[in-house]
């Protein structure tokens, strides 16, 4: 249907997701993409109103609603489309341009809208004016009558005769056998079994269905619609084939509810459905029947059987108060009804949890009670954070943020301004429209659940209507012009809904937590495709609008994020964050992180609280300047990408000229032209994808300009840690990080500003070879050229410009000029980070290992006057090969004479130590090769291939010790995949590791439109990728190494009272603090492969897929077992020599 025509969005993403066949149940979490409501497709058909009729539904009420539903559905196109819509909340600033669907270099005049699509607009414009009319007229009349509430249903339909006589026979003596003396003996009469018997396979199949009807239940307590929560769990209990789903938390859930309202009545026919279910009661049941009997202030000897009754089914009295989780003023209705039977009783504290002390060596420094340490202090007030925490919660409140974009504006022609007039009313309109559906929807999932059917009716009263609303607008705002699926935006939907509503209540809670935080931080201690229509699209674009909407956590934080304190709790304080990020679908990496002990994950998650409590500042003086060229035509070889105006265009039409279609065209040249065509697209779509990407960070860079902010860490699988804010954070390129610098400012002291010296000239990339001496004295020799940068970036010398990292070099210029002319350097107040690199440190980290003395001193693990550059070494060795092979008459080699350098082999020798393969290496060397403008380029597939060869040759003299360990580590994991298992270690912090690697398996998802299927290598289920698990295990577990080091020296730099983050292997802080920092971060290296890496490993494996005894017999077990044992033999390097080294990371 035409995205403009009816604004159906709300009813039309629900029916969307009704699929066919079977019945099934509402997804949990909010997911709305598994609800079966009424079956209804997009037209209400005679057919559909005979089947209404059949099942006995003719009254006046179901006619209207039919009526209305034709009316809805008069000019259904073939395909399903649905708009895009602004942000409701900030109609007035313009529209919106989605972070995955902004348009980029919108300049001058807008593009002028087509005839077709002008008349088109105006017809759908009429059609929603007819639709609104049609709406505003009816539905209040089926509103009117609605009688959906009149036929709930609270007596149960007991399936045994027996207990369905007793229920009847109870009721007729009433009041003489009062309910409470029937509950007495209903619970004596129980059956002594905790869950119905059923085969594994089957109650594996129901298990999605019941916690999907647990969440139904769950949501009605939630939103007052306990009656109907009640009803629903009648009508499944009364037929044999649904009671099945039925599980004691439901039946609970249920009397719970009841209890709360003191109904006891209700309670007790949900007490005889539980013993027709031939379900036993448990702790939970018993405490809502006693709670609801201490608010109805019942008699002690009713409360003093039911108690003998639980202690006779083997349940404790204590339990009511330490397992079962009630609120406070629950708590104290049950120990109302209790005392009233045991006066005595009085409820024993919880015993106090036992003392969580993490164990590992290299941590006992930082968990030690030393009164001496005295950690940092933020530098604003607890008045400054409170009031920061208080603008976070907004923001998260609201889930999304509203920026505006530092897109050139266009010119404000005639076009332009009435595009956007008629943008403003469509969005008034669809808000019109989608309240009076949502009026509807929510009339006719009442009326399903009614009948008692779970559907979307509770969800739909999470919030209220307009708040409804706002968020379907905003669900559906983000949509790219090529669709989206209907699963993944009901999901989004159900998430944001749910997410709201729970957490309102935890707010207050959150608050008084947070701000005994501060205290410390500021002491000193459906399947289916939705896509905008068209002429929507184009109207976008034509009103070309300047403001972006992102998602709450796609944006840094105003506040300190929340402490990490488990694996799902910490950063944002009301979005719902996992320590571990993962592949969307898989689960084992939470599983194995719940399971660890708490204390065993403390490193790892205060090194995640410590990194996102660095606070950050924009530097506006850097981006003033990459607006200016943004704006403008962009400047590529700066980094600042260009508009799409100056992408190369493809020829006319998507096609080739007409003189290659011509017959007389030889096929070289249609082959020809094809290969043009399709480069031109490539670059047009890569500079389309830079440019947007460029977009998003300038302009939350300007959106934060005068704010300081933070940036929230999590983890990926190997524990390398990463800002969870995608858009905007140091692990960017050089102009994000030229972007950022540290809010707290420290004073130089006397070596700030040689630190800011030889961090400039590393920057530059000149001198790398040379000492630091040696880059201080030319940063001094080039002060003249460093202040005109500073003082005329794009006007003077641009010395700035033909460095390595040219905008952090202008920072870094812009830095020192100040301190310069400051009246005293050392006292002056330096926010720039000063980043020190580790030298090739997959490779240290190898050498390391393998105590290998050459390969140690190859990448500055020993004491040396100059810096030792591996990726040099590695192509001097490279050319003697190729002078021996050029003697010999091998073409290539002589080709390749003159063109061997360090740049060429830089990238395969820096990641063949993460796995990089053959194939990889070849391709990375290739597109070096292609970079070079006088190498022959027809030589360049048997260059590379030559050359690929060479490094790796050249590797394994080089660092015979790592290539062993690579060997090994590899062998490990093919063996262990061989078993059927996932490789899995932990690293030396206590981090667990399991390489998600599983073989492809075919999952199809049917639904009402259509089903989709699709290969997933997430599913635990299936067997390893034995490739994959190899290949990634020896870079894997180096990468576990590194972060362990990253996060030691964090720890042990906030010990230290530094400020500190890092990208992976490159370490910040400030000026005055390098020194500092060096000294930990050589000391943690040392402390870390000082402890027996690789034998632990091996004991783990061993421990972990050798120790079955079912399968200690098999071919692979043994030979992986004898493989484990053989650890690689270790060298003589002596590791303490990492302390002198200057160069190790520099």
């Amino acid at each position: 249907m035409s995205a403009l025509r009816c604004g159906r969005g709300a009813a039309g993403l629900r029916r969307a997701l009704w699929p066919k066949g079977h019945p099934c149940f509402l997804a949990e979490e909010g997911t709305l993409g598994g609800v079966r409501g009424r079956k209804r497709s997009l037209s209400a058909s005679a057919c559909e109103q005979d089947r209404r009729k059949g099942c006995g539904h003719a009254e006046l009420l179901e006619v209207l609603e039919a009526r209305v539903r034709q009316l809805q559905a008069e000019g259904t196109a073939e395909e399903v489309m649905v708009k895009r819509v602004a942000m409701a909340q900030a109609p007035e600033a313009g529209g919106i341009w989605p972070p995955r669907q902004a348009p980029v270099g919108a300049e001058g005049a807008a593009p002028v809208l087509s005839s077709h699509w002008v008349q088109k607009l105006d017809k759908d414009q009429q059609l929603i004016e007819k639709r609104l009319q049609q709406l505003e007229g009816k539905l209040p009349k089926i509103v009117e009558k609605s009688t959906w509430e009149k036929r709930l249903r609270m007596e149960p339909r007991l399936l045994s005769r027996k207990l369905a006589g007793q229920l009847q026979q109870w009721e007729r003596k009433r009041p003489q056998s009062p309910w409470e003396e029937q509950l007495a003996r209903l619970l004596q009469e129980a059956p002594k079994k905790l869950s119905r018997e059923a085969d594994e396979g089957s109650e594996s199949r129901l298990e999605g269905q019941r916690q999907k009807l647990l969440a139904f239940l769950e949501c009605c307590l939630l939103t007052g619609h306990l009656p109907l929560a009640h009803h629903v769990l009648v009508a499944q209990h009364s037929r044999a084939p649904q009671q099945q789903l039925l599980t004691l938390p439901m039946y609970n859930t249920v009397m719970l509810g009841w209890a709360r309202q003191g109904s006891f009545k209700e309670l007790m026919y949900v007490f005889f459905m539980l013993k027709d279910a031939g379900l036993a009661p448990d702790l939970l049941s018993y405490a809502a029947a006693l709670q609801c009997m201490g608010r109805l202030d019942q008699d002690a000897g009713t409360i003093r059987r039911c108690l003998k009754q639980m202690e006779q089914d083997g349940l404790s009295l204590q339990g009511l108060f330490s397992a079962v989780p009630l609120s406070t003023e629950e708590r104290e209705e049950l120990l109302r009804a209790v005392r009233k039977a045991r006066p005595a009783f009085s409820p024993q504290p919880p015993p106090p949890p036992p003392p969580q002390v993490n164990t590992s060596p290299l941590l006992q420094e930082i968990y030690a009670k030393d009164p001496s340490v005295s950690y940092p202090k933020l530098h604003l007030s607890l008045k400054e954070l409170q009031g920061l925490f208080r603008q976070q919660l907004g923001v998260e409140m609201a889930t999304t943020v509203t920026v505006e974009s530092v897109e050139k504006a266009p010119l404000l022609t005639e076009e332009v301004l009435q595009a956007r007039k008629t943008l403003a009313a469509l969005r008034a309109e669809w808000e019109s429209v989608l309240s009076l559906e949502l009026q509807e929807t929510k009339e006719s999932e009442a009326r399903a659940a009614a009948e008692g059917r779970p559907s979307l009716f509770p969800y739909l009263c999470l919030l209220s209507e307009k708040e409804l609303v706002g968020l379907l607008l905003q669900t559906l705002q983000a949509l790219p012009s090529h669709g989206e699926s209907l699963f993944f935006l009901a999901h989004e939907l159900g998430v944001r809904v749910l997410k709201r509503k729970r957490l309102r209540n935890q707010v207050e809670e959150l608050e008084q937590r947070y701000f005994e935080y501060l205290h410390l931080l500021a002491s000193d201690t459906q399947i289916g495709i939705l896509k905008p229509h068209p002429a929507f699209t184009q109207l976008q674009e034509t009103a070309a609008e300047r403001t972006l909407i992102f998602e709450s956590t796609e944006v840094p934080m105003l506040c300190p994020p929340l402490p990490w304190t488990s694996p799902h709790s910490g950063a944002f304080l009301l979005s719902p964050t996992k320590m571990m990020r993962s592949l969307e679908g898989t689960q084992q990496h939470q599983l194995l992180l719940e399971r660890c002990p708490p204390a065993e994950l403390h490193g790892a998650l205060d090194a995640l609280t410590q990194l996102g409590n660095c606070a950050w500042r924009v530097n506006g003086r850097v981006l003033d300047l990459v607006l200016d060229l943004f704006r403008d035509k962009g400047c590529p070889r700066l980094g600042v990408p260009a508009p799409p105006t100056e992408a190369p265009r493809p020829p006319e039409g998507r096609q080739t000229p007409k003189g290659c279609l011509l017959p007389e065209a030889s096929p070289a040249d249609k082959a020809e032209m094809r290969r043009e065509l399709a480069r031109r697209l490539k670059v047009a779509r890569e500079m389309q994808s830079l440019r947007a990407d460029a977009l998003y960070r300038l302009s939350l860079a300007q959106h934060l300009r005068n704010h300081v902010f933070w940036l929230p860490h999590n983890m990926d699988f190997r524990g390398r840690t990463y800002p969870c804010s995608p858009h905007f954070n140091h692990l960017g390129s050089d102009l994000a990080r030229a972007l950022l610098e540290f809010a707290q400012g420290r004073p130089l002291g006397p070596h700030g500003l040689d630190w800011l010296k030889i961090h400039l000239i590393n920057l530059t990339g000149l001198k790398k070879r040379e000492s630091l001496q040696t880059r201080r004295d030319y940063a001094d020799a080039v002060m003249e050229d460093i202040l005109d940068s500073a003082e005329r970036p794009m006007t003077g010398r641009k010395w700035w410009m033909e460095a390595d990292e040219p905008w952090q070099t202008l920072a870094c210029c812009m830095e020192i000029a100040q301190v310069v002319h400051s009246p005293d350097p050392t006292t002056y107040i330096s926010h720039f980070p000063v980043h020190q690199d580790g030298s090739c440190n997959g490779l240290q980290h190898y050498a390391a290992l393998g105590r290998d003395s050459t390969g140690a001193t190859s990448v500055n693990l020993s004491p040396s006057d100059l810096p030792q550059d591996v990726y040099s070494e590695v192509a001097a060795q490279v050319e003697v090969f190729r002078r021996q092979d050029a003697k010999q008459g091998v073409r290539v080699a002589q080709v390749l004479e003159g063109f061997i350098s360090r740049k060429v082999v830089k990238q395969t020798v820096m990641t063949v130590v993460y796995g990089v393969t053959r194939y990889g290496g070849r391709l990375q060397i290739e597109k070096r090769l292609r970079e070079l403008e006088d190498f022959p380029q027809e030589f360049v597939w048997e260059a590379s291939h030559y050359l690929v060869r060479q490094v790796f040759n050249s590797l394994q003299e080089m660092f015979s010790g790592t290539r062993s360990i690579q060997r090994w580590l590899t062998e490990s994991a093919r063996l262990i995949s061989l078993t059927g298992s996932a490789v899995e270690w932990i690293t030396p912090l206590g981090v667990p590791i399991i390489q998600p690697y599983h073989r492809d398996s075919k999952v199809m998802i049917k639904g009402g439109l259509q089903s989709l299927t699709f290969s997933s290598s997430v599913d635990t289920n299936q067997k390893p990728n034995t490739l994959k698990q190899k290949n990634g295990f020896p870079p894997n577990f180096i990468h576990s190494l590194d972060s362990t080091h990253m996060m030691l020296t964090a720890l042990y730099c906030y010990r230290k009272g530094l400020t500190f983050v890092s990208v992976h292997d490159c370490f910040w802080t400030h000026a005055a603090d390098v020194g500092v920092m060096n000294q930990v971060c050589r000391e943690q290296f040392v402390r870390l492969h000082s402890q027996p890496i690789l034998h632990d490993l091996s004991r783990f494996l061993i421990k972990r897929f050798c120790s079955d005894s079912r399968t200690s017999k098999s071919m692979w077990v043994s030979r992986l077992k004898d493989t484990l044992l053989s650890v690689p033999p270790t060298g003589t390097f002596d590791l303490d020599q990492v302390k002198r080294s200057t160069f190790f990371f520099s």
